[in-house]
């Protein structure tokens, strides 16, 4: 397998960190559930329970987000022992040139500008679905375009681009890999999402995008032909050590149990898979 520029790890052995995505406790962060949570409570939280990054969703940055803003997040990271690893957005990039794709390139650029202000190295972007009477492959070549023009951008700041397998015309393996070899761009790689592949064997698929990604978030259900299982960690884990990954195993928490329960108890169990 012929590896992205970015991609290609030189070194001697695979590396795991725990981590966990602001969106696992997104009912906190939004105010649904009680008590609500600030980010600055979610950072006492991840610290409390000794895992050792964090990736924070930008939907959860309190507006106006703004360097200084961000500044007191990551000074209180800092002092936890917590790296920010990257942020997260909620774009779509199967759109035509015009108003729309202008808009959606704006927002991953405002959070690429924002991006290292938290101490972050990545911004997870989304692909999108073929519009309707719009072929996959119409929709795949724009999503190439935009993400070549925001490696471009991001590559100027020395942000990396993590393009999620999160459904759409990236819902399958060889989906997500016609665009990353498309784009060929040492700024953009993958974002593992081990819970996003619904196909005969989505543990196979995990592997093969796997050698591409810069950060993985881990789901704790797999979804094989239309049936959920509960996700084997220890295997995913293994997995990525196979592929020589060197990075964050960020839990990205969906199940039905509350969160303030089933969180600190699944990354405690992810800590043990960590090196």
């Amino acid at each position: 397998m012929t590896l992205l520029p970015g991609v290609h790890r030189d070194v001697r052995a695979p590396l795991l960190r725990t981590g966990c995505c602001a969106y696992s406790y997104r009912d906190y962060l939004t105010g649904s559930r009680t008590p609500a949570m600030s980010l600055e409570d979610f950072l006492d939280v991840c610290a409390e329970i000794g895992i050792h990054g964090v990736e924070l969703t930008s939907y959860y940055v309190p507006e106006p987000a703004t360097p200084r803003t961000l500044h007191q997040v990551a000074r209180r990271a800092f002092l936890l022992g917590l790296d920010i690893t990257g942020t997260a957005v909620g774009n779509t990039f199967t759109v035509p040139p015009g108003e729309e794709r202008d808009k959606q390139l704006t927002l991953v650029r405002r959070w690429v500008d924002l991006c290292p202000e938290m101490g972050g190295r990545y911004v997870r972007v989304f692909a999108g679905a073929a519009p309707e009477g719009v072929s996959e492959a119409q929709a795949r070549q724009w999503v190439v375009e935009c993400l070549r023009e925001s490696c471009d951008y991001a590559g100027e700041i020395g942000v990396i681009i993590a393009l999620e397998n999160h459904g759409g015309v990236v819902a399958t393996l060889d989906g997500m890999l016609e665009i990353l070899r498309a784009v060929d761009s040492p700024w953009l790689c993958a974002n593992l999402d081990t819970g996003n592949f619904h196909s005969s064997d989505p543990y196979a698929d995990v592997a093969g995008l796997a050698p591409y990604a810069a950060t993985v978030h881990v789901k704790t259900e797999m979804v094989s032909n239309g049936a959920r299982s509960e996700a084997d960690l220890e295997r995913l884990a293994g997995i990525l050590r196979e592929a020589g990954y060197r990075g964050y195993m960020h839990l990205e928490y969906e199940a039905a149990e509350d969160p303030a329960t089933a969180v600190p108890r699944i990354l405690k169990q992810m800590l043990q898979l960590s090196d």
